[in-house]
Formats: structure tokens, sequence, C-alpha cells
């Protein structure tokens, strides 16, 4: 018996794939700082609880498959601040933004149709375009160049026939990139030319600093027909395990697509819908206090990470993750000497090799992702043990 080649063509995520390492530290007794996945440590509001325990239903019953409306309807009113108008049809609640992406790419892409996007990218682009039987054709940035895709020559040349899409997160993860509202134009231009999808990836909407706007596809009207936004209960709303998505879209051809996918899945849970709609519907200085945490963490982020001789980093815009290339040829194996080998007074740190947010070949294998989800001084530790790691690093290679 064979498995099949879209899922021998997957990776592991590198996110989570040595786990493992730090569970077996853990035993040891050390105590790790885990900055390799954006699961924040901030406090899910209270209110997510608490509209779940008040839920007096006698029996949890199969939601619809497109979404409790009292969901539906909270999210419409989160939009409206934006001065985004959009009905109930226009959204599919989905189990997470990742089974959102899954679904959009099932829906648009054909065997071997091509869907563009900057490097590096969320890594599970790879996994859910393989999956569609698509494939993910990438635009390569550079910190030095401030991750900037939006160029037209760029782009363009990564248009092919078979090209279905382009998909954009904003801000970005791992970069941090915050597209602007000229960038998004630019885009639309190039996707409206060549009659292609966007696929808007917005979890991080609010989380954009340093005084810079809230920008959204779908702010953008001459778009209307072509945007397909991802937005998630995840990061927003420090929700990770709720998992609550969906896909906003005010293209009715695409959402009749994507309804046949959900009610082959049945639904969401209800409970989680039900906890989801009461965080839509806060109050939006909390986006504010959030921001603030965030962009605190980030500002000793990059001053610690900047003390290390050799980092070369771009400060983020946006989101809570920063990637940094390192003075080590391997930054995997610089993971594995800190989990296995690696400690100061009892700690060490995880974060995640970037090689796994390209799709080049090659590229990445100096870089790290790291999440900045803890706070002000256990990041300032973290990065001290990045440090001191890479230090012992060198010296036991001999470099």
């Amino acid at each position: 018996m064979q498995l099949s080649n879209r899922v021998n063509s997957m990776q592991h995520s590198p996110i989570r794939r040595f786990n493992v390492y730090a569970f077996e530290a853990k035993k040891k007794g050390k105590k790790v700082y885990h900055l390799n996945i954006g699961q924040p440590d901030i406090e899910t509001p209270p209110c997510f609880m608490e509209a779940i325990r008040n839920y007096d239903q006698k029996v949890i019953a199969y939601s619809e498959s497109g979404g409790e409306l009292v969901l539906l309807d909270a999210i419409i009113g989160y939009f409206k601040q934006y001065d985004m108008s959009y009905e109930r049809k226009n959204i599919m609640i989905t189990n997470g933004g990742s089974e959102a992406l899954s679904m959009i790419f099932t829906t648009i892409l054909d065997p071997d149709d091509e869907v563009i996007i900057a490097e590096p990218f969320y890594t599970n682009y790879h996994t859910f375009a393989t999956g569609a039987c698509g494939k993910v054709v990438p635009i390569t940035t550079k910190a030095e160049d401030g991750y900037n895709f939006a160029k037209r020559e760029l782009i363009e040349a990564a248009i092919t026939p078979r090209t279905k899409a382009i998909c954009c997160i904003s801000p970005g993860n791992p970069t941090g990139r915050v597209l602007t509202i000229e960038d998004m134009k630019l885009i639309g231009e190039i996707a409206k030319e060549h009659d292609l999808w966007i696929i808007a990836d917005e979890v991080y909407r609010e989380f954009a600093y340093d005084d810079r706007q809230v920008t959204s596809f779908g702010m953008l009207k001459e778009l209307e027909d072509r945007v397909v936004i991802v937005d998630s209960v995840s990061k927003r709303f420090s929700a990770c395990g709720a998992r609550i998505g969906c896909i906003i879209s005010k293209n009715d051809e695409l959402m009749d697509g994507i309804m046949k996918i959900a009610q082959g899945r049945l639904c969401v849970p209800t409970l989680e819908q039900i906890g989801a709609a009461a965080l839509y519907n806060l109050d939006k200085s909390y986006y504010d206090e959030a921001k603030a945490e965030y962009e605190g963490r980030r500002d000793v982020v990059y001053e610690e990470l900047m003390k290390i001789p050799g980092v070369i980093c771009q400060k983020p815009g946006g989101a809570f993750y920063m990637t940094a290339k390192l003075p080590v040829e391997s930054v995997e194996d610089l993971l594995m000497f800190m989990l296995t080998e690696f400690d100061d007074n009892g700690e060490t740190a995880m974060f995640t090799p970037a090689e796994g947010f390209y799709g080049t070949p090659g590229l990445g294998k100096d870089e790290m992702r790291m999440a900045y989800v803890l706070k002000q001084e256990d990041m300032r530790r973290a990065v001290e043990l990045i440090r001191l790691g890479i230090e012992a690093y060198n010296k036991k290679i001999g470099k």
C-alpha cells in the first residue's frame, strides 16, 4: 500500500515538529521559553466563557453549516467599525482560519494551478495548497528591503497561465510586514488585469504598530468580486483553542462553492460559536490595549536582538512575529543544540527555524522566526538565552 503523492510532497510543520525535544528538555527539569508558536499569553476575554455558561438550550444540536446567526451578526457588526458592509450570505464560519484557507484553495484550484505568495510565508499555506493539488509560487523578499513584495515587476514575473490567486497576509506572519492601502490597490490592479483571486489573510488586522492604520482589502469596493478575506478569533482575542474562523466574500459563486464543502463537514462546534460572538461584540478599546502590549514586547525583542553580533532583522510593523538572520550556518542545528545540550541556569529557549517558511529550496537555513507572545521580562530573558546559545554553539563547532 502507498500514500498519495500529494501527502508525500507535504512537510511536517516546522512550528511543531521540535515539540518532542522541548518535552524531553522539560522532563529533565529545564525551563523552556516557547517562542516557536503564536500562542498568546494574554488572557482570553472572560465574555467568551460567560456566553457559553449562559447558553440555555437543553440539547447541543448541529449548527447551520454556514454558522450560528448570532455569530454572523456579530461579525457583520465588527466590520462596520471599519466601514465594511457585509450580509450573512457573505460569511462562512469555519474551524479556525486554517479550515478557511483549506476550503478556499479547494474551491478555486484545479490540479497544478498556482498561488502566488511572498516568502517567507506562513508555512501551512504550502500544506493547504498542496492538499488542494495546487502549487505555491513564491516571491522572495528580504529583511533588507522591508519584505516588500508589492511591486508590479515582482508580481507579474511570477504570473503564469496556471496562476489562480495572489495570497496576502497582512500584518504578516512571519515578517510583520503591513500592507498599505496603496499596496493593496496595486495588487488589486494586477489581479484585475490577470483575472486573479485575492486571498486576504487578515487575522492580525488590529496589530499594526507605530501609528500605522488598520487596512483591509475589504475596504476597496472595486475589488469586491475577487477578494476573499480570512478572519479568526485565535490571535486577535487570544482564543487559539476555540478554533473559530471565517471566510468573507461578496462573490456569490465562490461562497456557494465553499458551502458545498461546508455541508460535507456538517458544521462548526456550536458552543465555541456562541463564545466567539461575544468576542466580536467587544468594545474597540480591547484591541487598543492588546496592541499596546504587543508593541511593547516587539520593542524589547528588537532591542535585545540587535545586541547580538551578526544578527540581521527588520523591525516588524505588525502581528507578533519577528524573523531574524543569525550568525550560524544552520538554525535548525542551533535549535537542536539549545533543546538537547544547552541551558543557562536550567533555562533554554525554543524558536522556529525559518527554512520551512520558504518555498524556494535552500533559503532560510540561517534564519529563525520567533513569536513575542510572552511578557516583556520573559522575552528579554529568552533573547538573552538565544545569544548565550549562539555563543556556546559556535564555540562547540569551533567557529
